[in-house]
């Protein structure tokens, strides 16, 4: 299923809220296998982009969706869900972390495989951005990787995301702000080291 008609499924009809908001349907108890069809591709990018590493992204998939219907009580339906999936998420990330510390890093990105077909160029070309994009966020600090990610990439306010990672809204500007800062000159030194400029 694409993630649009993923997403459609949890657009609120003949409701006030703006188009494209991700919420699970009002007016009724929440399935936790709708929110699992619907939300987990975004999981799973989420978890690629707050620094998961390949290997074990589905294991940590499977333990945010633990978490996730193991609270689903306390998930309030008048609230985007996405930015509540995003902090659970990011929580779980950081667990894996923590217990990752004693186990050998990779240090260097997994790498894409080629596709042979027709456009392999601009493919390749995509995968090699999305590549760089994916280390220069492994050079940001986790916390402030997390609100980057979910502010600059996901579109999620500066409220949801305090709400969500359970920080103050000025803490959110602020990581904001020095995670920009961070991945630009990230990005800027992996185009260097690419010889470009």
């Amino acid at each position: 299923m694409t993630d649009a008609r993923r997403s459609s499924q949890f657009q609120v009809t003949g409701s006030a809220r703006a188009p494209g908001r991700h919420d699970v349907p009002t007016g009724g108890s929440v399935e936790f296998r709708t929110i699992y069809e619907a939300e987990s591709s975004y999981v799973w990018k989420t978890l690629r982009r707050i620094g998961v590493a390949e290997r074990d992204l589905e294991d940590l998939l499977h333990d945010v969706f633990v978490v996730v219907f193991r609270r689903l009580h306390e998930y309030d339906p008048e609230r985007p869900i996405r930015p509540w999936l995003f902090g659970i998420a990011f929580r779980v990330a950081s667990d894996y972390r923590r217990l990752s510390r004693q186990t050998r890093e990779l240090l260097e990105p997994a790498r894409e495989v080629e596709d042979a077909s027709p456009g392999a160029d601009e493919r390749l070309a995509q995968a090699r951005d999305r590549a760089l994009v994916v280390t220069a966020l492994g050079a940001l600090d986790p916390d402030r990787r997390a609100v980057f990610v979910m502010h600059d990439l996901d579109g999620h306010s500066a409220p949801d995301i305090a709400a969500a990672l359970s920080i103050p809204t000025n803490t959110v500007y602020s990581r904001l702000r020095v995670a920009r800062e961070e991945f630009v000159a990230a990005v800027q030194r992996l185009l260097l080291r690419r010889g470009q400029s």
